[in-house]
């Protein structure tokens, strides 16, 4: 839910605090208005999603922001994005950033204790130990993902989950990808029996379920350039695309195909896996980081006056007897006019649901609806016609494309930016504090995907 809230003015005060660290407060009178059940911590905000979270206001969530970091450019990055978003001409936020840096600012963080919810979106590399002792303190923790980028880290992660129960407070990961419209849609046209049938079971060779997205370094996020963090391209602390981005699509997976349903690590059976790195000249590093040339802790990864950047891998798998295959590619840039793109295959009994986002789309996500079998494809039109118009979103059109399949079309007003769906999680996740807990299926389901992945990468390494 949006709030516009008028930013009102503030003093800056500089103190030290800590050790070598300092302490930078903004005062503010916004947060004496009313008492928030919500107040938000940021820690080591080095990745673009944990502006993000904050992009809009949200009622039980207090403006005044604590945050604690590490001196260096990322978190002053952080705060001029909500900077940005503080200043915008429309439906500008009202966020205070109350600002801690130090080497000590995770233990200080850990001592103030000056909110209930830890915010953590950045450097993989210490996630684990930053949910495990932000849980163990009694903190609700929303992650961005990969919460684990390392297969040792999986049992660290479930006795997080552990521990989180025991001590009534929740930890959740952002999957944002829930909230496309197209993704919904293939959801719940799958589910329909009279249009989709049953999924098969499908084969290594041609998996009942396939997923693949392409991803870009350079990119404009808030309409602006975005500059990435030299770390992000060492896979030992990003992570290796096997286990980052591979995350939604495996979320996907699960989410669509077994909805509601509690899936455990032995639902899992890994068939093969691969990895593969993607190539990043020098001038390609600098205009995305700033940097003129690679850190030394990357000399291991240049071959050649390049640097090899493990983004790209492929699991295929089965679960709960399912074939499915999970692919993700980095790529430098996008061509003209495009951007990140999501490919989906859903086999049915009566029909393939797809989700294509190519040029054909002009980048946009378009659900087909193809391979109708059983029926006339004018007895499948008026059927599908019929199903459409009975889900729960109005003003949704079929379109005949060829004389084997259909498109969906979907008016602008479900049209939601990747951007926005961050603000949906927050929104969902709220929710969640409000009821104090999670749906029952959403802990077990975590655990699955995240052993999906580790378990992908430890193959794929031959480990």
């Amino acid at each position: 839910m949006r709030r516009i809230t008028t930013f009102l003015f503030s003093v800056l005060i500089l103190t030290s605090c800590g050790t070598n660290g300092s302490k930078q407060v903004t005062k503010s009178t916004i947060a004496l208005e009313k008492n928030y059940s919500v107040k938000l911590i940021t820690v080591d905000p080095g990745h673009f999603h944990a502006a993000l979270v904050q992009k809009i206001m949200y009622d039980q969530v207090s403006p005044d922001v604590h945050v604690y970091a590490p001196e260096g450019p990322d978190y002053l990055q952080h705060l001029e994005r909500i900077k940005l978003y503080n200043n915008r001409a429309q439906n500008p936020t009202a966020w205070n950033e109350i600002v801690y840096t130090g080497p000590d600012f995770f233990e200080k963080m850990l001592a103030d204790k000056a909110g209930n919810v830890v915010v953590l979106s950045g450097n993989n590399r210490k996630k684990a130990e930053y949910i495990t002792e932000s849980i163990n303190a009694g903190l609700n923790v929303l992650a961005d993902k990969p919460m684990i980028i390392d297969p040792a880290d999986f049992p660290v992660l479930e006795a997080a989950f552990k521990t989180a129960e025991e001590k009534g407070v929740l930890l959740y990961d952002i999957m944002t990808e829930r909230y496309e419209i197209t993704t919904i849609l293939q959801k719940l046209l799958s589910q329909n029996g009279e249009i989709f049938g049953s999924l098969t079971t499908g084969s290594k060779q041609e998996p009942a379920v396939t997923k693949i997205s392409v991803h870009h370094f350079s990119k404009t996020v808030s309409g602006k350039a975005l500059q990435r963090p030299a770390w992000y391209f060492d896979v030992l602390q990003q992570g290796e695309g096997i286990v980052d981005v591979t995350t939604h699509l495996v979320d996907l997976v699960q989410w669509e195909c077994f909805p509601d349903q509690i899936l455990n690590p032995s639902d899992i059976e890994m068939i093969s896996a691969k990895r593969w790195p993607t190539l990043i000249s020098s001038k390609e590093f600098k205009r995305v980081t700033g940097l003129d040339d690679y850190p030394s802790y990357m000399q291991n990864d240049i071959k050649n006056g390049q640097l090899n950047v493990f983004a790209n891998g492929e699991l295929v798998y089965k679960i709960k007897g399912v074939f499915t295959k999970v692919s993700v590619e980095w790529k430098f840039e996008a061509p003209p006019g495009g951007g990140d793109t999501h490919y989906s295959v859903m086999h049915g009994t009566k029909c393939d649901l797809m989700i294509r986002q190519g040029a054909s789309e002009k980048f946009v996500p378009t659900l087909y609806i193809e391979n109708v079998k059983g029926l006339t494809f004018s007895d499948f039109a008026l059927k599908l016609q019929k199903v459409v118009k009975a889900l729960p979103f109005d003003s949704l059109q079929i379109k005949e494309v060829n004389k084997s399949s259909f498109k969906i079309m979907i008016p602008d007003k479900y049209r939601v930016s990747h951007e926005e769906h961050f603000g949906q999680v927050m929104a969902r996740f709220l929710q969640y504090l409000r009821e104090g807990k999670l749906p029952a299926w959403e802990v077990p389901g975590i655990i699955t995907k995240y052993y999906t992945t580790t378990s992908a990468l430890k193959l794929a390494r031959g480990k």
